[in-house]
This record gives structure tokens, C-alpha cells and sequence, in this order.
């Protein structure tokens, strides 16, 4: 079964790239190939950072050979419950081959980011759901990528909850300059999150247009007028599309 189709657009470098549209187009099908963890029938993902390859293939022979540095937010935390906060940050580290004298320094200044550091100690079962998604965030982070990756990240939680963590999510990047890439199927999230918002069609996905924010990132407001126009724009090309292909 075809689910992209012809799909081809630029990430934004050292800003958030939303990938918009209906649920069930092939967003996370596609952050999941950027991944590596889906394989592509065809076409090719080209990363551009210092010293990375073309993924899956490079044809360019003097480059060296080197993958970019991928951290991934999933939709839920998928923390080990029987593992404290930071050990949960130590459990990716020792995955990315991380030097241990690195862990102290990388432990306290993400989980300080995410507002947990004196939550350090504690279980993800006795944290609240905003909170185990913190932890999640630290931890995509923490291994210092290249590339974020997130995956409809706050689309369980309550609305003030994810509206908070929204927020802090664009100040830590836009402070960061973190390369990062969000799924999402929520207007309003791509309007506020996205420098640059690319809008899939229903299955198979192409893409409908790709729009860059005009507003700066450290200064979006939910109740702005020009923030509630950009939205608007941004909600008309959607409703377009679910008038004409009925998703």
C-alpha cells in the first residue's frame, strides 16, 4: 500500500518543522523513516549536518561516514517505571555510548530545562502525565541530537497542560537552536509550534503546501490578532482539503 507520495520539502535548521494533517496520512510513518526505524521502497532522506551521510543512501563518495544524531519524543513517554527520572536520561546515554563523566553535567542542565531537577530522584509512576512527558522531553534531549524528532507529543494531555508544555517546548528549542521535527494533526499546535509547517493530504500523503510562520518564535501569542490570522490561513487550507478529499 502506497502512503507517501512524491513527498519532498526542507526542514528548517535550528527551528521546529510541523508536519500537518489528518490523522492516519503517513506523518509518523515518515518521522519513523527519518528514524531508521521504517525502511523506504524508494527515494531517500538527506540529512545536512556537518559530517553526516545521505540517509538511506549517499551518493556522494567523499563524505564521511556518519549518521546524524537522532533523539525521538514519542506520543507517549515510554519511560521504565522501575527506573528513576534520571535514570531514565542514564538509560539513553548509556545507549548513545555517552561518556560517563558527561552524565552529571547533561542530567542537570535538561532536567533543569524541563522544570524536574528536584524531581530527579522520583518514579515516573508518581509524576503526573505533563510531568512524565518533561521527562521524556529531557531525555530526547539530553543525548544533545542533531535532530529532535516528536511525535504528537502532547496530544494526551489535558488542554492547559499541553498549551504549558507547548510553550516551553518553543522557548527550550528557540534557546537550544535545536533542529527539530513535530508531527501533529492540531492547527493551532502547527500555528504556534511550527517556523515552518508542511500540510499532508489524506493517504497516500502528498504534500498541499508548505508555509513558513512570519511570526518570531520566542514571540507567539495565543491571543494575538496576527497569531489568530496566521491560524486562520493555516485552518482554511485544511478545511479545503477536508472538503475536497473527505477526510
Amino acid at each position: 500500500m502506497l502512503v507517501l507520495d512524491g513527498v519532498s520539502f526542507e526542514a528548517t535548521e535550528h527551528g521546529i518543522t510541523c508536519l500537518l494533517g489528518p490523522s492516519g496520512c503517513g506523518k509518523s510513518t515518515l518521522l519513523n523513516a527519518i528514524a531508521g526505524l521504517e525502511k523506504l521502497d524508494q527515494g531517500e532522506i538527506e540529512f545536512r549536518v556537518p559530517g553526516s551521510t545521505l540517509h538511506p543512501t549517499s551518493h556522494i563518495p567523499d563524505l564521511p561516514a556518519r549518521s546524524p544524531k537522532l533523539g525521538y519524543v514519542f506520543q507517549d513517554p515510554r519511560l521504565l517505571n522501575w527506573k528513576r527520572v534520571e535514570d531514565n536520561l542514564v538509560f539513553a546515554f548509556k545507549g548513545m555510548k555517552i561518556p560517563r563523566e558527561s552524565w552529571q553535567g547533561l542530567l542537570e542542565k535538561y532536567l533543569s530545562l524541563v522544570g524536574l531537577l528536584s524531581f530527579r530522584k522520583q518514579y515516573p509512576l508518581y509524576l503526573s502525565g505533563g510531568m512524565r512527558q518533561r521527562v521524556g522531553l529531557a531525555r530526547g534531549l539530553a543525548i544533545e541530537p542533531e535532530i529532535l524528532l516528536m511525535d504528537e507529543p502532547f496530544s494526551k494531555l489535558d488542554q492547559l497542560t499541553a498549551r504549558q508544555l507547548r510553550q516551553d517546548t518553543v522557548d527550550i528549542c528557540a534557546r537550544l537552536g535545536q533542529t527539530t521535527m513535530l508531527v501533529t494533526h492540531d492547527v493551532e499546535e502547527a500555528a504556534y509550534m511550527g517556523d515552518r509547517i508542511v500540510i499532508f493530504s489524506s493517504r497516500p500523503a502528498h504534500i498541499v503546501e508548505v508555509v513558513d510562520n512570519p511570526l518570531d518564535a520566542t514571540k507567539r501569542d495565543l491571543d494575538d490578532l496576527a497569531f489568530i490570522r496566521f491560524k486562520k490561513r493555516l485552518l482554511q487550507t485544511v478545511l479545503k482539503l477536508v472538503d475536497q478529499e473527505g477526510v
